[in-house]
């Protein structure tokens, strides 16, 4: 039975998912602040972890890097409201798994968490005796590709880039926000290189604790410091002939750098406890989401790295500047996300694309993903309408903010009800109570909101 930890201040959420993802055969525990939470983590090797993004006592980012420190093969789950969604994409970046909305939805934790297990089952294993990893994770049953090129002017430029970059040996650096989709045209490259045929491995430099990143990028010996109970490959061996990735290179602490530099100019690699080098072949591509000539000006990146690192360059950009892509992005994500969830394909609604195209996206593809995503778990019918889509999508001016007591819930379908709710209310009383224009600052119909009014008993003045 799977292991999770809740950490969350607010204790009808910490109740509710207790109770729910008991239910569904899971072992739960419950935290109220970041402290006790990693008091657990210490006793307790759970499997998954849900923390809320803005806790008392930590943030996610100190959360993220405690959780790594103390069970680095614990799955992170980041619970946030739509105000946190660039914050929260960012905080990926340091190691979460994935990031899940308020109000949550019962189907969508219970598939995030399935999602994260599937993941901690299949993440690449490094065989103290070998060089071989696991088993690759199962393809998806859809026989496209598992990206989107993209078509309008910003992505065919990108795309006439990575062509040019892809089949020599150049170390590239990939810049972008977070979100914007790094890691994929990582991959790209890899696949249309020589090396395509050895893997790549990819390493999140945020993830990596500054004690321990030197062992898992380069490897020790048994008995090199406390706890090295057997000789460790790290990722650089194991990449060999192949392709390194390294996700959020800013982050690697300066005493870090330093050994990557060296790895790279001399193409040798030494464990830590251990006298020899070894030589290796690996093709380098490394990303972030900070300028990295501002932190070589602050002294917070080495310089002699950054040239090293800095022999091709790829910008990605944000998803606002990709507005011509939007549409063919968001019908290839709603496939996949259906396919992921195991149901039939569903279509957008003209009007939901309207809204989708006047939003600002701040967490860029990944956020776009996961409003689809919980919009085709949420859809009954052939296509997501306007309904599907959260209000704050519709209007980010709205912000919802349920504090609903535990004794006024029975489910996790409350809490959305209640939130729901609020929203209503909000709005109405910004139009002085006219509902058309209540409807249409909602982007829903007159008969959708008159049907939510009943449904939820709210009282208008006479």
């Amino acid at each position: 039975m799977a292991k999770i930890l809740v950490i969350d201040d607010n204790r009808d959420v910490c109740l509710l998912l207790k109770r729910f993802l008991s239910k569904n055969n899971f072992q739960v525990e419950v935290a109220y602040t970041g402290i006790s939470g990693l008091e657990l983590l210490k006793k307790t090797a759970f499997d998954i972890v849900l923390c809320d993004y803005r806790l008392p006592d930590r943030d996610g980012l100190e959360m993220i890097q405690s959780i790594k420190i103390l069970r680095p093969t614990a799955e992170i789950i980041i619970i946030t409201g739509y105000s946190d969604v660039k914050m929260a994409v960012n905080v990926m970046k340091r190691g979460a798994f994935e990031y899940v909305i308020k109000p949550i939805l019962p189907n969508e934790i219970l598939h995030t968490v399935q999602q994260a297990l599937l993941k901690k089952e299949q993440v690449i294993a490094i065989d103290p005796k070998s060089t071989k990893k696991n088993s690759p994770p199962k393809k998806s049953k859809n026989k496209g590709l598992t990206y989107l090129e993209g078509t309008g002017v910003r992505a065919k430029q990108i795309n006439k880039l990575i062509a040019l970059v892809a089949p020599t040996d150049m170390t590239v650096v990939i810049e972008g926000e977070s979100g914007t989709g790094k890691e994929v045209a990582a991959k790209r490259i890899h696949e249309a290189s020589k090396r395509s045929k050895q893997g790549m491995i990819a390493v999140d430099c945020g993830a990596l604790p500054k004690e321990l990143a030197g062992s898992v990028l380069f490897g020790h010996l048994k008995g090199a410091f406390t706890g090295a109970l057997a000789d460790k490959i790290g990722h650089f061996e194991a990449a060999d002939k192949g392709t390194l990735f390294l996700d959020e290179i800013g982050n690697l602490s300066y005493e870090n750098q330093i050994k990557l530099l060296r790895v790279l100019q001399e193409r040798k690699i030494q464990k830590i406890g251990d006298t020899k080098d070894k030589s290796i072949d690996v093709r380098v591509i490394v990303a972030t989401n900070e300028n990295l000539k501002e932190k070589v000006a602050k002294g917070e990146f080495r310089e002699d790295l950054f040239y090293r690192l800095n022999e091709f360059n790829i910008l990605l950009p944000s998803l606002r500047e990709r507005n011509d892509d939007l549409e063919n992005l968001c019908n290839f994500l709603l496939l996949k996300a259906c396919d992921e969830l195991d149901r039939p394909p569903i279509k957008l609604d003209k009007k939901v694309m309207v809204i989708l195209k006047q939003y600002v996206w701040p967490g860029n593809i990944r956020e776009l993903k996961n409003v689809l995503k919980r919009a085709a778990l949420v859809c009954e019918g052939t296509a997501i309408t306007v309904d599907h889509i959260p209000v704050e999508i519709q209007n980010p001016a709205i912000n919802l903010a349920p504090t609903t007591a535990a004794s006024n819930l029975t489910d996790l379908k409350s809490v959305v009800e209640e939130a729901e709710k609020k929203a209503i209310l909000k709005a109405l009383k910004l139009t002085g109570f006219n509902k058309s224009k209540t409807a249409a600052l909602l982007k829903v119909d007159r008969k959708t909101l008159y049907n939510k009014i009943k449904a939820y008993d709210i009282l208008l003045p006479a």
